[in-house]
Parts: C-alpha cells; sequence; structure tokens
C-alpha cells in the first residue's frame, strides 16, 4: 500500500516467519531473522540475521555508514571526474582539437585503476566512523 501510494519512498520490511515472505519480497529492502518459525523469512530477505538484537546494529551503524561512504564517493567521482577532462578540454584548445592525445594510453588505466579502484575498496574495508 505504500508503494503504491508514495512510489518515491523506499520501504524497509522486516519478518521472522513464514507468513511475512510476501511483505519482505513485495518491500525495497527486506530483512528475514531466522528464528523459531523456520527460515522461509531469511531465506527470501536482502539481509539474514540471526536475533532480533543484531537488527539495531544494521540499521543504525551499517546503513547510516553505507549512506554516508556513498555521499563522499559520489561527491569524489564528480571531482575526480572534473579534475581529469577539464585539463583534456583546455588542451583541446591549445591543439585546435585536431585529435592528440594529452594522456598516455597507459595513463588512462592506471588512473582508473588508483583513483577509481582503490577508494572505493579502502573506504569499503577501512573507512568507519564509529568505533562499535
Amino acid at each position: 500500500m505504500i508503494r503504491t501510494n508514495n512510489p518515491t519512498l523506499t520501504t524497509l520490511a522486516i519478518g521472522d516467519g513464514a507468513n511475512d515472505v510476501n511483505m519482505i519480497t513485495a518491500a525495497h529492502v527486506g530483512i528475514g531473522i531466522s528464528g523459531l518459525e523456520g527460515m522461509q523469512a531469511a531465506r527470501s530477505s536482502d539481509y539474514a540475521i540471526g536475533q532480533f538484537k543484531f537488527l539495531r546494529t544494521l540499521l543504525f551503524l551499517h546503513g547510516r555508514e553505507a549512506y554516508r561512504r556513498n555521499a563522499y564517493l559520489i561527491s569524489y567521482m564528480f571531482y575526480k571526474n572534473v579534475l581529469f577532462v577539464f585539463p583534456m578540454f583546455y588542451f583541446g584548445f591549445q591543439s585546435v582539437f585536431s585529435g592528440t592525445m594529452m594522456y598516455d594510453k597507459y595513463l588512462y588505466q592506471l588512473f582508473n585503476l588508483f583513483f577509481t579502484g582503490a577508494p572505493i575498496m579502502w573506504f569499503g574495508c577501512m573507512d568507519l566512523e564509529y568505533e562499535k
């Protein structure tokens, strides 16, 4: 009902039994808790946890951290690409748009490897604003 009335909202469903499977699969993000009623909810969910006490950590620590990391990386990718493209744009004026390459072809690949891949891996593994 929420998804049909407000399509811009993101929905979260949390369930621990077989009766919650339809709700978990209908939501944008589903969390299944394996419990006394079986594993049906955990198998049909996006995220599965073992007990209700892990729900607080999942929502308030991991959810917030993922949102914060994504915001930083989107800003980083935008400014990285601006700093990479603007020198090529200005070089085009100096070379009268002749098609001359400003950077070597290997430099393009190294740039993508070090300035696109490494920060994402570092943020994913090492960055944590709050300690547990």
